[in-house]
């Protein structure tokens, strides 16, 4: 099993930036697919970004068409640790954001290939 515990959320202006961390624990964070996604109020939730385990061939990563080029996924396995670097924040990127780990290897897009979640961190994008 994995836990993981989502931290960096809070408050920004638009165009400002902020960094998510997700902490995973157990020995083999580095072979899950591991995953952003978000939930604003009112709406379901949706995928953000999401980056292969080490064993996937390039370690290779996947964006939501609303971040790209705006948000940049990365992963440290000898820290356990997952990124989401956000810069250009714009109000509609305003939601809870959760990490998730998948125990297929690839990056996938879809909620439900994710097995272990965390309990979410605000982020509030103020105009």
């Amino acid at each position: 099993q994995v836990q993981v515990v989502e931290s960096g959320g809070g408050l920004v202006q638009a165009g400002g930036s902020l960094r998510l961390s997700c902490t995973a624990s157990g020995r083999t964070f580095s072979s899950y697919a591991m995953g952003w996604f978000r939930q604003a109020p009112g709406k379901e939730r949706e995928f953000v970004a999401a980056i292969s385990a080490i064993s996937w061939i390039g370690g290779s990563t996947n964006y939501a068409d609303s971040v790209k080029g705006r948000f940049t996924i990365s992963r440290d396995n000898a820290k356990n640790t997952l990124y989401l670097q956000m810069n250009s924040l714009r109000p509609e990127d305003t939601a809870v954001y959760y990490c998730a780990a998948s125990g297929a290897r690839g990056p996938s897009t879809s909620a439900s290939r994710y097995d272990y979640w965390g309990q979410g961190t605000q982020v509030t994008v103020s105009s």
